[in-house]
């Protein structure tokens, strides 16, 4: 991971994010002759400047941001290992091809977060499971929550679209809330909401019983900042009954099940992306994508048997054609889990998704 990488100086930032310079980029990009990668061109903010004045000024479209955390994985009783997957993914897109399709221009390489600090001082202070729980959810909703909010607020209200890389679902709330509030500054939406379409295979919708993983959209839709919530390819096997009759209940919520969809065959894929995309389509949406639903990729909550890489760029590049995007933000996959599991490709298939729906959105 890089961690050269300091604030411009003389603005005051949110305490744990890293810029990147110039320099971190060229360091992991493999220059070859006769060709153009995208780490090239990419768009940085320069260390003396404002970077919310660059931001406003900039002539790209996307800034893109990693959150390499797994607090919120750890707060949801989850293996760890989903900060193991923007490094992984950086490595890997900065090396990707600039083309007429896809130009590094288009694109504002911002940083990283590190919250390493918070969770040495998780590690270090609780003792027992019970107390790394309860200091896991402290520090997602007291610093995590707080800062990525912030982030995606500011890159919204600059009138860019945030490219949003790792970490765990927990930062869906974080993200939604900054989006909502960064289109009401713009005078885009008359009040501080969104709606989400999520390729998931879970819901993320359990309890308000502190923040964690599992239940992003839940507080995001309590507290107003999530209108419309469509949810594709859940799986019958990860979602309590519980937490389905709430679902079900709410006109403001629409689902369908990988069951469904592949095993009983009622629809077919595309038809339930449109079907989730058709619901949402009176107002801006955030596009989400939970690497966990895909099978075989490394993740906390690992499936052998979800959709396909395939499925998830087919999704990706319809969700690049939706005219109101909000975000885009992938989460939950690593590329080393705390466990000792590792597989290296996490990164190159999450690069294939950032790219493919990039192409669609600037076409």
């Amino acid at each position: 991971m890089i961690t050269t990488a300091t604030a411009p100086a003389g603005v005051k930032v949110m305490k744990h994010f890293r810029f990147y310079s110039r320099q971190d980029i060229q360091s992991i990009t493999k220059r070859r002759r006769y060709e153009t990668k995208l780490g090239e061109k990419f768009r940085l903010i320069e260390p003396m400047q404002n970077w919310k004045e660059a931001l406003e000024s900039s002539t790209s479209k996307y800034v893109l941001a990693g959150i390499p955390e797994d607090i919120g994985v750890r707060a949801n009783y989850g293996i760890g290992g989903t900060d193991t997957a923007w490094p992984n993914f950086l490595q890997s897109f900065v090396n990707v091809q600039s083309t007429d399709k896809l130009n590094g221009e288009h694109i504002l390489m911002l940083g990283h977060f590190d919250f390493e600090d918070v969770k040495t001082v998780i590690e270090k202070n609780a003792k027992s499971g019970e107390e790394i729980t309860d200091a896991c959810r402290h520090a997602v909703a007291n610093i995590i929550d707080e800062e990525v909010e912030e982030l995606v607020k500011t890159i919204v209200a600059a009138g860019k679209l945030p490219v949003i890389i790792g970490g765990g679902h927990n930062n869906s709330y974080p993200i939604v809330k900054g989006a909502a509030k960064g289109l009401l500054k713009t005078g885009k939406i008359n009040k501080a909401q969104i709606n989400v379409v999520n390729l998931d295979a879970h819901a993320d919708f359990r309890i308000m019983e502190g923040r964690h993983s599992g239940n992003g959209f839940r507080y995001a839709m309590s507290e107003g900042y999530l209108g419309k919530y469509a949810v594709v390819g859940l799986q019958e096997n990860h979602n309590p009954q519980s937490m389905l009759d709430d679902l079900y209940s709410d006109v403001n919520i629409q689902y369908t099940f990988f069951e469904d969809i592949f095993l009983h065959e009622k629809m077919n894929f595309k038809q339930a992306i449109s079907q989730a995309f058709g619901f949402s389509d009176d107002q801006y949406t955030g596009i989400e994508l939970d690497m966990d639903c895909i099978e075989h990729v490394l993740s906390s909550a690992m499936t052998p048997a979800g959709i396909s890489p395939v499925h998830a760029r087919q999704y990706m590049s319809f969700a690049g054609n939706y005219p109101k995007p909000a975000y885009l933000h992938i989460c939950e996959g690593a590329a080393q889990l705390s466990n000792g599991s590792a597989d290296f490709s996490t990164g190159k298939l999450i690069s294939y998704l950032v790219a493919d729906f990039l192409r669609s959105n600037i076409s």
